[in-house]
């Protein structure tokens, strides 16, 4: 048991310490180690980055038994050779949408890793504070036209949006069916030539039709957006096979399933990573390198499930009622102050997709929409080029169809389903020779985006902060040691001695828990146990009443216990001074 000095034997004994003997005291009480205090409640945290260059694909499975995809499209070169090439079954609806829907969907449910940090002890530079805050950061219906000369025939064409599309069939039975569709689809000026016209007849001999789109005359790559499509279908499908062809290595795929329940990738693995590998410290800036690494140990082919929970979730997160206010004050304004309106639109609307299209027709002859810009940014409108103002009731309705609708309808997508499964993975070309299929288990749990962990730096007298060794509680379970602020993470991604990027690894199907492929837990144990060890501080002895007293590895001794030590060595002396005094 620890003993405490009595106040009123320091005072009986006061009259034999002297100045040095009371600035030793001073120093072994002062040196204790402060409680450990966390942030004061903040999150040293930071949202990981996600892939900005993945492709993103909203999926909703429609109670009429349609499949509505949302699909990003990413491209880059000039607009003259922008073409766009996906298998779809029979004759879907095509519709515009937008990437502030994207935005705000993909902000709303990144996987967020938020580490609390709590200072035990006090090292030399942070006095007794105790604590640190770090900052982590429409269709036209054309009919069916039968082409003379090829077997292919049209079921579709139209324009919408800034794209000109059309939906072809080919007699499945034809010889080479793909290298007749990208001929033909070539020969209309969709630029498909780098297509593979046998990735393409898979899918054609498979009774499934093509939809491909190009720019319109006029727009440019300025105007790429994502395009909305609704079709016949038993389940979601990613038709990524013909992506093989332009696909930069480890192409990020970001996936959002909405239905009645979670969703899961029947024919491609389940990931669940190590968070151990995870960099707690930057937030988790090498997210996206662990979900790579984690995907290869499964063959290329595998998925983290990053969020999965009730839709509810999402209220608003897609197009608020702050947006549809705005845009209401928007045309109330119309019928008194036309030009007011347009300056309201441009403030509020003027980033989401469309609305340059809408604003250019407004503009008097000789005035540019940069012209607009720049008097708005630089000037606040002081320098408001001439507008036709007879053309703003036409500029709101195209803005309410082709800008704000889109937004609005994702928004109603996501509230038309009671659960989202926001999924991801990293894709080559060798990897892409399955198409990646979802279908629903409701037997399975939430999964949340959040991510916590704390970090406590062990501080003492003799270190700096920046210095400190500390070690990390994961949300596993598991412990992780490391030393000093400014290191990299201790578990290299590739390195030897580095752990596997997947705790587990399974394969979900529409019931049930699933089958276990992989299980690395036991692994990965062992690895950070044989790790902490290198790093714990080594065991340390403390002299005192004969006894010795051995700290455990990872345990700081108090600052202050060996001047204890030594007062109480000299308050034993004094004492038994004192004594001989009265006795003599």
């Amino acid at each position: 048991m620890q003993r405490r000095l009595s106040f009123s034997y320091l005072e009986r004994v006061s009259a034999y310490l002297t100045a040095a003997g009371l600035a030793l005291l001073a120093l072994a009480l002062g040196a204790w180690p402060a409680p450990a205090r966390a942030c004061g409640g903040f999150f040293c945290s930071a949202t990981a980055p996600v892939n900005q260059a993945a492709e993103r694909i909203i999926f909703a499975k429609n109670n009429d038994g349609s499949v509505t995809a949302v699909v990003e499209i990413q491209y880059s070169g000039p607009s003259e050779h922008f073409a766009w090439v996906l298998p779809v079954p029979g004759k879907p609806n095509v519709a515009v949408s937008s990437n502030v829907a994207f935005t705000r969907l993909q902000s709303a449910s990144n996987p967020q890793y938020r580490l609390t940090r709590r200072i035990e002890g006090q090292c030399d530079d942070t006095g007794a504070r105790g604590d640190v805050e770090v900052d982590g950061s429409q269709s036209v219906d054309a009919g069916v036209v039968q082409a003379p000369t090829t077997p292919v025939t049209v079921v579709d064409r139209g324009t919408v949006g800034p794209y000109d599309y059309v939906v072809i069939s080919l007699d499945p039975t034809a010889a080479a069916p793909g290298d007749a569709a990208v001929e033909w689809l070539t020969g209309e000026r969709f630029d498909v030539s780098s297509v593979g016209g046998e990735r393409l007849g898979e899918y054609l001999e498979g009774g499934m039709n093509l939809i491909a789109f190009r720019l319109s005359k006029g727009n440019d790559t300025g105007t790429i957006r994502p395009i909305r499509i609704t079709y016949q279908a038993e389940c979601p499908m990613i038709p990524i096979r013909p992506t093989a062809v332009a696909a930069d290595d480890d192409m990020g795929v970001l996936v959002w399933v909405l239905g009645e329940a979670r969703a899961v990738p029947t024919n491609y693995r389940t990931l669940e990573l190590d968070d151990a590998l995870i960099d707690w410290t930057t937030g988790g800036a090498n997210y996206d390198a662990v979900v790579t690494a984690a995907a290869n140990e499964a063959g290329g082919q595998g998925f983290v499930t990053e969020r999965a929970g009730s839709s509810a979730d999402y209220d608003q997160v897609v197009f608020s009622r702050g947006d549809d206010q705005q845009w209401q004050q928007v045309q109330a304004l119309a019928s008194t102050s036309p030009e007011r309106a347009f300056l309201e639109a441009l403030r509020a609307f003027s980033a989401w997709d469309g609305f340059r299209s809408a604003a250019e027709k407004v503009l008097a002859a000789g005035y540019t929409y940069e012209m607009l810009i720049d008097c708005a940014q630089q000037r606040g409108f002081e320098c408001m080029p001439p507008l036709d103002l007879g053309k703003v009731p036409a500029f709101l309705a195209e803005v309410e169809a082709d800008v704000i609708e889109p937004v609005r309808a994702t928004q109603a997508l996501l509230d038309s389903r009671p659960y989202v499964t926001r999924m991801y993975t990293t894709l080559s070309a060798p990897e892409m020779t399955v198409d990646p299929k979802f279908d629903f288990n409701a037997d399975l749990g939430d999964v949340s985006n959040l991510h916590d962990a704390t970090q406590f730096i062990e501080c003492r007298a003799g270190l700096r902060f920046a210095d400190a060794p500390w070690r990390i509680e994961l949300p596993s379970g598991q412990t992780l040691r490391g030393v000093g602020q400014t290191d990299p993470w201790p578990l290299a991604l590739g390195a030897p001695e580095a752990p596997a990027a997947n705790a587990r690894v399974l394969q979900l199907g529409t019931t049930g828990a699933g089958v276990v492929v992989s299980d690395n837990q036991a692994d990965i144990a062992a690895t950070l146990g044989a790790h902490n060890r290198r790093l714990a501080p080594p065991s340390e002895t403390v002299a005192g009443g004969g006894d010795l007293c051995t700290l455990r590895p990872g345990a700081s001794r108090p600052a202050g216990a060996g001047a204890l030590a030594l007062l109480a060595l000299a308050l034993i002396t004094l004492r038994r001074l004192s004594r001989r005094s009265i006795d003599g």
